[in-house]
């Protein structure tokens, strides 16, 4: 064995080490982390059983035949209406989810009002899912400001998230914005706020779709 792996280890180089290990492990996890977030991007989604495919713009799609049910996605609305997306088969619906203490969300906000504006008295449905805004006040006040033309569910815990099976399009950032085609299956979703040519490229296809 050669000397470099034997030399005894001074009384400083052992204190170094020691400090030096709990900023090793959260780097670690930073990476791990990273890694877990960025690692489907472009490529298949998840593991060799999904049948979605993330595109370099980050909108991740599903063709028609391979494409899994929505979960049920209902509730109560901010302004305290009952929603059940399950009354919009037959239209492509396009859930939005969002907070009001969200950036990103507030960047995307004016596309989605402009687009749904838009294709009003088309085969399509915009619904919020304002997700982790304990108190209503915030979000309906958001809702105001941007003059937002469609409902929201308000899912303070993001439960409705959590309805989404693994590996099929399930949203797990905030904003994401998931389309389902008009037989209420899950078609596309992007995890990153959205331009208003991103937003049409998404739900064009689908508008088409016989």
């Amino acid at each position: 064995m050669s000397a470099a792996f034997c030399a005894p280890r001074s009384p400083n180089r052992s204190l170094r080490s020691r400090r030096r290990a709990p900023l090793l492990a959260a780097g670690a996890a930073v990476a791990a982390l990273a890694l877990s977030a960025c690692g489907s991007g472009g490529t298949s989604g998840g593991s060799g059983q999904t049948n979605f495919v993330t595109g370099k713009e980050g909108i991740s799609t599903v063709k028609r035949g391979d494409r899994h049910d929505a979960p049920k996605i209902d509730g109560n609305t901010l302004e305290g209406e009952k929603l059940d997306v399950d009354d919009y088969k037959g239209k492509v619906v396009v859930l939005n989810v969002w907070g009001s203490w969200c950036a990103p969300c507030r960047v995307e906000t004016p596309n989605f009002v402009k687009v749904a504006n838009d294709t009003k008295g088309k085969d399509i449905q915009f619904i919020g899912i304002n997700a982790r805004d304990p108190q209503k006040g915030p979000a309906i006040a958001f809702e105001k400001d941007y003059n937002v033309p469609y409902p929201s569910l308000h899912d303070p815990m993001g439960k409705l998230m959590l309805r989404f099976p693994k590996g099929t399009l399930n949203p797990v950032l905030i904003p994401a914005t998931v389309v389902l085609d008009k037989n209420g299956k899950l078609a596309a979703r992007s995890q990153q706020a959205l331009s208003e040519a991103k937003l049409r490229k998404m739900i064009d296809p689908l508008l088409a779709e016989k």
